[in-house]
């Protein structure tokens, strides 16, 4: 029984998935739109809004709490550039807005194995 377990197994194993998610956000925000399964779009969809709302927070709180905003991302990002354009580019947009900062969008089915794909994009600011 699966009781209370929540996300999605990916057919992979725990650090495969980790990787995985992270790999996936981190591309979501470098380039603002990524072509993913539907299923991977999911499963990461979650952990990127809570991203910007971390981002979000942490600009409009004191320093601390923003240097601490900063560090949690940098942990889960594990990328530099994109916690800083994460910040500085993506956060400011969404100030006014309280939520439902992805959209996802149907493609069709892809070629090679039918599974259904979308594109997985952050909406306007």
């Amino acid at each position: 029984m699966r009781h209370n377990v929540s996300g999605y197994k990916l057919g992979r194993s725990k650090d495969e998935r980790i990787a995985l998610r992270r790999n996936l956000v981190n591309q979501l925000f470098e380039h603002e739109r990524i072509q993913t399964t539907k299923t991977k779009a999911l499963a990461i969809r979650g952990q990127a809004e809570h991203l910007i709302t971390l981002a979000k927070d942490g600009n409009s709180a004191g320093a601390a709490k923003m240097v601490h905003a900063r560090r949690v991302a940098a942990e889960r990002l594990s990328n530099a550039a994109t916690v800083k354009k994460l910040f500085d580019d993506i956060a400011p947009r969404y100030a006014d807005r309280p939520g439902g900062y992805t959209r996802v969008i149907k493609i069709g089915p892809r070629a090679g194995d039918a599974a259904e794909m979308v594109l997985l994009e952050l909406v306007e600011g």
